[in-house]
């Protein structure tokens, strides 16, 4: 074997040694960038069954507080303004902070609607409500963990597009940061309870 045949053979081997690294490299951004779609569609499943349990539990309040038309109407309005923004594989930042304020917004009008038990006693007592109280705060038990599993997802696929060489991979595949799930305005100051 000559010396130009070694350094030939030697040449293509480090560029197949490259293809196949590149292929790896963009496969595994692929799989992260689905995880990551699959996170955002799990977080807005889960807000989705929130909303969902909304209008019965406006409805059995209703039975007990019907002079509280504000609260109700706040609730509806808030609720239709939440499920009429939703989340997709190109969600930007901007896209992601509107859709987590109209979600706070129902958070806050959905904890008005709750508050609502303490001024009608008998409100404690009725089985629906207590049933579907249960269900919300499951719920958003399953939001605080979803929304957990999407910012792992988001922090794995954000290093994986960032690290180099990757990154020049990312660059020719159009590979673009995840937005991540940020507090909500006033989630630094913790709230005041009254017993």
């Amino acid at each position: 074997m000559t010396k130009q045949m070694g350094i030939l053979i030697g040449v293509v081997l480090f560029c197949l040694f490259l293809v196949v690294g590149s292929c790896g490299s963009y496969n595994g951004m692929v799989n992260d960038k689905e995880a990551v779609d699959q996170k955002i569609g799990q977080v807005q499943n889960v807000y989705q069954r929130r909303a969902d349990l909304i209008p019965n539990l406006v409805e059995t309040v209703k039975g007990y507080a019907s002079h509280e038309k504000g609260t109700f109407e706040s609730v509806t309005k808030a609720r239709s303004d939440a499920t009429k923004i939703t989340l997709s594989p190109n969600t930007t930042p901007e896209d992601l902070k509107k859709w987590q304020a109209a979600q706070g917004e129902l958070s806050a009008a959905l904890g008005k609607l709750m508050m609502l038990k303490e001024a009608y006693p008998e409100l404690k007592a009725n089985q629906n409500f207590l049933a579907l109280q249960t269900q919300i705060e499951g719920t958003e038990n399953r939001i605080a963990t979803e929304r957990r599993q999407w910012q792992i997802a988001v922090k794995e696929y954000n290093v994986r597009i960032k690290r180099f060489p990757a990154s020049i991979i990312a660059g020719l595949g159009g590979f673009k940061p995840a937005p991540f799930f940020e507090a909500e305005e006033g989630a630094k100051t913790a709230p005041k309870i009254k017993f």
